[in-house]
């Protein structure tokens, strides 16, 4: 099983090299549908698993400038408060009963659907904003719905451990539309190591991180993660996503039914 773990890691951290996002997306339903491991525990091992990868990820676009760290804040303004008093409303509803861990599964579904959105029409949505300047949000308007979209996605990712990477991203396009795709990238991976660290110490707290698990997938993931920034030189972004929101539309669709 050990061996299977790494193939697993591996092959997600393939794509998520080549794509930027479904790191969650992936990992999460893979654990649960795959391996049977129960969505609580799928849940916790994957933001831990997030927070080393996206750690790692912020070190090499710090040294880049491609952070925007006053975007950054705002948006951990919101995610991280909202990641805790999840964290802790699963405590107190049963993190780990049958109850909760159906609840999870449809969140799971639910946030899977809206990374494909987010993959499928992230171009359009970006042609969209930048069409209409007159209609962007600017100063405390902006600053305001930047705080309650990472309170949003604090909800999101404590609860399913999905949304911090392709969902973040797509509402980075949209509200502020003058990033570079590297600004985006870095800001959204920079935003998401705290966000995925303290949902992982709640879920750490609530006993649902298997740390020998979390091991073996970093083992297999590292090596998948530069193979495939290497092969996204070489194969079509179009193709890569088209086949990333297929893959995730049928797993949406086998949580659900």
């Amino acid at each position: 099983m050990s061996t299977t773990y790494i193939i697993a890691g591996f092959a997600v951290g393939l794509l998520v090299g080549m794509t930027g996002v479904g790191g969650g997306s992936l990992m999460t339903p893979l654990l649960t549908l795959l391996f049977g491991v129960s969505p609580s525990v799928a849940v916790g091992t994957d933001l831990a698993f997030a927070s080393i990868t996206k750690g790692v990820g912020t070190i090499t676009h710090r040294f880049n400038r491609t952070v925007q760290w006053q975007i950054v804040g705002r948006l951990c303004l919101g995610a991280l408060p909202a990641a805790l008093l999840t964290a802790l409303a699963l405590k107190y509803f049963g993190g780990i009963d049958e109850r909760i861990g159906q609840f999870i599964r449809y969140a799971i579904a639910v946030s899977v659907m809206l990374t494909v959105v987010a993959l499928l029409f992230r171009a359009r949505m970006q042609a969209w904003v930048n069409a209409r300047p007159g209609r962007q949000l600017q100063g405390r308007a902006l600053a305001v719905t930047t705080v309650v979209s990472g309170a949003v996605l604090g909800v999101l990712v404590t609860v399913s451990s999905i949304g911090a990477g392709a969902i973040g991203a797509t509402l980075l396009v949209m509200l502020y539309p003058r990033l570079t795709p590297a600004e985006v990238a870095g800001t959204d991976i920079a935003y998401a190591v705290p966000l995925t660290a303290i949902a992982a110490i709640g879920h750490w707290w609530l006993g649902s991180i298997d740390w020998m698990l979390l091991l073996t997938l970093l083992v297999g993931s590292v090596p998948g993660i530069t193979l495939g920034a290497m092969a996204a030189r070489k194969v079509p972004e179009r193709f890569l996503r088209a086949l990333l929101a297929t893959t995730l539309t049928g797993v949406a669709a086998k949580l659900v039914f």
